[in-house]
């Protein structure tokens, strides 16, 4: 009799383990077929705010609901087994206080099974990651360049560029992790500012337009596989080609179609008349 042992997912307590140790492998995922490809080679697959442009066509990730992301997560940790699962607060679902964020933070994970979510915000947001994680919810902290107050930030520009910035963004980051998040993400800050901030905390960063130096790398999916159209990030190195893949593969399922060559029952399942 042979015994198999079961696949654990990675947990968030190994994520903070892995400081120092070894990089965390993040990227985003919205679909089942992309959560079930992505899960063996990574630590962690966030369902992000994101999924508003890239799933939806929307200008920016305001719009999206927590019951659309919801669903969407669901769908990742039905198809996936081994990578941690993040999902992203959606704007308005958190900001008001810290009760409105537990409220939907717990609806969010109840209905999707997602081990953590994410939350963008500075300072001000800092004792509504206590509230959460005091209740039981892991926070993965986000700072610098934040796609929710693109409105206020006046577009997706670098962070940290100058001085007062870069201190702002440090006391940002160091008030989350006091609060008792798990990971702090620095997304489009300056490479000097993203290697201080990894070397002040004593928890992972997890860097997109940031430091090599980061605990980690997230990126949006589509990005790196030319799924993006025009809007692909700089620091987003293609590894593949896969819209060229896919257009040629339609185009050569239409021309099939339009030439008649397509099967009937009878190829298909031996069914005869």
């Amino acid at each position: 009799m042979s015994v198999h042992n079961q696949v654990k997912r990675v947990s968030v307590p190994q994520l903070v383990a892995y400081k120092g140790q070894q990089k965390i492998a993040a990227l985003t995922a919205y679909t089942a077929p992309f959560a079930r490809l992505l899960d063996d080679a990574l630590d962690m697959i966030l369902i992000g705010d994101s999924t508003a442009m890239v799933g939806y066509g929307l200008p920016n990730t305001l719009s999206i609901t927590v019951d659309q992301l919801a669903s969407h997560a669901a769908a990742v940790v039905r198809s996936t087994s081994h990578a941690c699962i993040i999902v992203d607060m959606p704007f308005g679902s958190y900001q008001e206080s810290p009760q409105q964020a537990f409220a939907n933070a717990a609806r969010m994970l109840a209905a999707s099974g997602a081990d953590g979510i994410k939350m963008e915000g500075g300072m001000a947001m800092a004792e509504t990651t206590r509230f959460l994680v005091e209740r039981g919810v892991p926070v993965l902290a986000h700072v610098g360049l934040m796609p929710q107050y693109v409105n206020t930030m006046g577009g997706f520009k670098a962070q940290g560029m100058t001085d007062e910035s870069a201190e702002r963004i440090l006391r940002d980051a160091v008030a989350h992790e006091q609060a008792g998040a798990f990971a702090v993400v620095l997304e489009g800050v300056a490479e000097s500012l993203g290697r201080r901030i990894t070397e002040t905390l004593a928890v992972p960063t997890i860097g997109i337009g940031a430091s090599p130096a980061c605990d980690g790398q997230i990126l949006v999916t589509e990005d790196i596989l030319g799924l993006s159209g025009d809007r692909i990030p700089k620091f987003a190195k293609q590894f593949a080609d896969v819209g060229a893949m896919v257009r040629s593969a339609a185009e050569r399922y239409a021309a099939d179609v339009k030439g008649g060559d397509f099967p009937g029952l009878e190829h298909c399942f031996g069914v005869k008349r």
